[in-house]
């Protein structure tokens, strides 16, 4: 379809409900209520967006019989279950959902949701150049930055595909000189670090990803350069990574799609003082992410500059240049397009209609099964891998920021939950800080475990007939059927209830590959619940309010308590 017609769709919905009839040779346009169709005549194919609370099958999996998750996981019922309740994934994942509150019927049940939501339309209709993210009347076309799944998705005069490839091309070419010495800094000499400055997606993903191959990278020969990060406005952060590192041989990532963004061009302003400071021109040691309209896409301060465009929101934006630029300066294309390949393959998992064979999609429903009818509040998600350290923040990014609405894609209030709490840490602590509430507090929360098979450096330790990681993933296993079966004690104090649901993603070692399909896996995931729950999970005003009202109390525009805060802060 052309960008003129969806421009056209969606002047249209601000005046209420569309009905596009599409026959071969025109579009017809018409007002309706309640409901948006997407009729194709041709292929015989519409697309409604309705409320979850109105989907037939919903109401049915509302009614469906409770599994005692207790009983479910004891004896040779529970083993025959991990055995079958599980899905491949990519790159040797799976995807294991033994210990969670389903059996046959309720996935039965999770199917016909899954058909009569039109997920699989929905998503073949999003990757194919739909205006899915309505309220900002923008295309979502993150998928296109590590693979075209179905049509050519044409915008801004250029073919979206090839655009972000000639970017990652782009990177790629200016990455091998720097590793090369072919770029230097004034002194003839190569750059060791690079500092990605960036806030919220620009930050938590990239910084996520490169934690979670730092030690792979050392110990595979494909670590080319320390990655450091600079995040926010408070200075002493600032500080400390420029104290941290040599200056003289750093390399900056400003990453600002629009270029205006206040806090990134203060941090800017941060290190070009610092630069200015060791005697070192700015110009020689700055590169910019951003938009190819912004004012940083041609200025003789940077470098070069790389290219992102409105299609793809900051927290899906580790595939495109924001997360490109940093991870392939630090690891190497070779290791980017690795990344990229692994979530490009889990992407085409989320295509398959069969529930029991797309694991996101899967993932999805069950998430959405324990909120909006076993009522669960919250999920926590626990890697048992260091390299993971960052992974929780970004998915609480990822999920909360998308799925955090109260109204529905056409901006009317829903009447049921939506988006859960998310939290998490690797469990190596988390099992000894917050697992007593997950075991014995009054809230059942729905955990998603993450363990490997091997781990990184290939450096262990026997003790008592078992490795540290064959130890590490004891624990997770023990914790699995522990949270699900509990245990009986006349103590009350001692008393483990069990019931408590769980799934796990087992891999055979956190690598590219793996963490570039466990990472496709969760933002599709988190696309299935928005469009379970018919919000738009691609835009993100929450947080706008209170980028305004700061803006204000900068410029001492300030009254009642806000000026009383701003007075008592010293601003």
């Amino acid at each position: 379809m052309s960008i003129k017609v969806e421009r056209k769709l969606h002047d249209m919905r601000i005046l209420g409900r569309i009905v596009r009839v599409r026959s071969t040779e025109q579009f017809v346009w018409h007002l309706l209520t309640p409901t948006l169709f997407y009729t194709f005549k041709e292929e015989s194919t519409m697309i409604t967006w309705n409320n979850l609370d109105t989907l037939e099958a919903f109401k049915n999996l509302s009614k469906a019989e409770r599994v005692n998750i207790a009983e479910a996981m004891s004896g040779e019922n529970g083993a025959e279950r991990v055995k079958t309740y599980s899905t491949p994934m990519a790159e040797g994942l799976a995807y294991n959902y033994a210990a969670k509150q389903v059996d046959d019927k309720v996935l039965e049940d999770l199917q016909k949701l899954a058909d009569e939501a039109q997920l699989t339309e929905k998503f073949e209709a999003l990757y194919n150049g739909e205006v899915i993210n309505t309220g900002e009347k923008r295309m979502v076309l993150h998928h296109l930055t590590r693979g075209q799944l179905g049509e050519a998705v044409n915008a801004d005069g250029t073919d979206k595909r090839a655009f972000y490839k000639e970017q990652q091309q782009k990177i790629a070419d200016f990455a091998n000189k720097v590793h090369a010495g072919e770029i230097t800094n004034a002194a003839g000499e190569k750059f060791t670090t690079v500092v990605q400055i960036g806030i919220g997606g620009s930050d938590l993903g990239p910084r996520a990803m490169y934690l979670a191959l730092e030690n792979w990278a050392k110990k595979n020969d494909t670590f080319k350069m320390e990655a450091k990060f600079i995040s926010n406005v408070d200075p002493d952060d600032a500080a400390a990574v420029l104290n941290s590192i040599d200056v003289a041989h750093s390399i900056f990532v400003l990453v600002s799609k629009s270029g205006t963004t206040l806090e990134t061009l203060t941090n800017e302003s941060f290190v070009k003082d610092a630069l200015k400071n060791a005697g070192l021109d700015a110009s020689k040691h700055m590169i910019a992410v951003t938009s190819e309209t912004s004012p940083l896409a041609k200025s003789d301060d940077y470098l070069a500059a790389f290219f992102m465009d409105d299609y793809i929101g900051g927290r899906f934006s580790s595939t495109s240049a924001v997360g490109g630029a940093v991870l392939s300066l630090a690891f190497g294309p070779e290791v980017f397009a690795q990344f990229l390949q692994g979530a490009a393959e889990e992407d085409k998992l989320a295509m398959n209609k069969n529930v029991l064979e797309n694991p996101e999609m899967l993932d999805a429903l069950i998430g959405v099964y324990e909120r909006n009818v076993l009522g669960y509040p919250s999920t926590a998600v626990l890697p048992y891998s260091q390299a993971l350290s960052r992974f929780p923040a970004h998915l609480q990014q990822l999920d909360m920021e998308s799925n955090g609405k109260s109204v529905n894609r056409f901006g009317e209030p829903v009447d049921y939950v939506t988006g859960p709490v998310i939290f998490g840490e690797p469990g190596t602590n988390g099992q000894h800080s917050f697992y007593q509430l997950l075991h014995q507090g009054t809230d059942i929360v729905p955990l998603q475990f993450i363990g490997f098979k091997n781990n990184q450096m290939d450096t262990d330790v026997m003790i008592q007939g078992s490795t540290s990681q064959q130890k590490l993933c004891a624990n997770v296993a023990a914790q699995i059927v522990a949270f699900a079966c509990g245990k009986a004690d006349d103590n009350n104090n001692k008393n483990f209830e069990g019931g408590r649901p769980s799934s796990i993603i087992i891999g055979e070692q956190v690598n590219p590959a793996s963490l570039g399909a466990l990472l496709a896996h969760f933002e599709n995931k988190v696309m299935f619940q928005g469009f379970l729950w018919n919000v738009n999970s691609f835009d993100q005003e929450g947080v706008q309010l209170g980028k305004v009202l700061a803006k204000r109390v900068l410029a001492h525009e300030t009254d009642g308590a806000l000026k009383v805060f701003s007075d008592l802060l010293n601003i």
